[in-house]
């Protein structure tokens, strides 16, 4: 069993506090994605679950066992990291090897879990290669080769694939995720790309400033947002919020929202031009984006700023352009004064 628990967690330097009582329980076997902006405390959080960060207050169980002071190599859990850290002077096969033999693994075991390894990752015929030899991918496919080799009942990532560019991304995502399948342990990743995370997660933690945000599945965190930053944050492009001052009271009327809300929340996607140019948000066109499925359109909106809506492909809008903006019934999302959700 490799279930998870984070009891109050908390990691200071010094005086300053950077988690800062993280209460979470990672069940076993599932996939769970740590994703928000860059300094929240979410790779520091990873780390202290690897043993690689003292905890300052509070208690990591894995297992049921606590792991407060326990070495990281008696934890059962394997890291990948952002860089590959990969010996040069070592084949693929010995990079993968290295951490068994210094185990003094028995050479049997190693050649059979190796060639395991290999095979899942696609790495046959790679074998013999040194890492100079090897494309971005490759490379990370080597490293976490290494940490399956290592057989722990967690596997945590560190951002492992912010050095691959865009089509390498979507590969590698999906090769980790078919991992995930495969093995059905406990896998923790972290990541600051919100679609990194809606596509992997079973469960997605959203942290800022060394606090959870919101806790859910990829469907509740974009479908129910529990207060403004959860909101803007997951989604691409992110959702439109309207502060219901008095030059947008109109939308209260118009989408039937209760008194108590305060901000008013339409993703990109919900918003549609209103028939005969009647609609309860006027706005001027400023630029439009293709990008060959839909295309978005960035539109002023007097009092308030820019809103984006994403419309057809074959919209034709040009710059300049009036334009009167309704919304999809049941699309709209509600915050109080606060930023908090309002029930629906």
């Amino acid at each position: 069993m490799a279930k998870l628990e984070l009891k109050a967690l908390k990691k200071s330097y010094g005086a300053t506090e950077i988690i800062k009582g993280i209460d979470l329980a990672i069940e076993d076997g599932e996939f769970c994605v740590f994703v928000g902006p860059s300094g929240c405390g979410k790779s520091t959080l990873l780390r202290m679950v690897a043993g690689l960060e003292d905890i300052s207050g509070g208690t990591l169980e894995i297992g049921g066992r606590r792991m407060n002071d326990v070495a990281p190599a008696k934890r059962g859990v394997a890291m990948v990291f952002q860089s590959y850290a990969l010996y040069p002077h070592l084949t693929v096969e010995e990079n993968i090897a290295f951490g068994l033999k210094v185990r003094k693994t028995p050479k049997d075991d190693i050649t059979r879990l190796v060639d395991e390894a290999v095979t899942m990752l696609q790495l046959d015929k790679l074998k013999a290669r040194f890492p100079r030899e090897l494309s971005g991918g490759q490379r990370q496919r080597v490293a976490i080769g290494r940490a399956i080799v290592a057989q722990p009942e967690t596997f945590l990532f560190d951002e492992p694939l912010s050095n691959l560019d865009a089509e390498l991304r979507v590969h590698m995502r999906t090769q980790i995720s078919e991992l995930h399948q495969r093995l059905g342990r406990t896998m923790i990743y972290v990541t600051h790309d919100q679609v990194e995370a809606m596509t992997l997660a079973d469960k997605i933690v959203l942290l800022r400033d060394g606090r959870i945000e919101q806790v859910g599945t990829p469907h509740d965190l974009y479908e129910r947002p529990e207060n403004l930053f959860a909101a803007q944050f997951i989604g691409a492009p992110k959702m439109n919020i309207f502060t219901l001052t008095d030059g947008f009271e109109a939308l209260r009327a118009a989408f039937a929202l209760p008194a108590a809300a305060q901000h008013c929340g339409i993703r990109p996607d919900a918003l549609v031009i209103a028939e005969n140019g009647v609609g309860p948000i006027a706005a001027t066109v400023r630029l439009t984006e293709y990008l060959g499925n839909a295309r978005l359109v960035h539109a002023d909106v007097e009092g308030h700023g820019t809103v984006i809506i994403e419309l057809p492909a074959g919209a034709t809008l040009s710059p300049g352009m009036p334009i009167a903006l309704a919304a999809r019934p049941g699309s709209t999302h509600c915050f109080d004064k606060a930023g908090c959700r309002l029930p629906a």
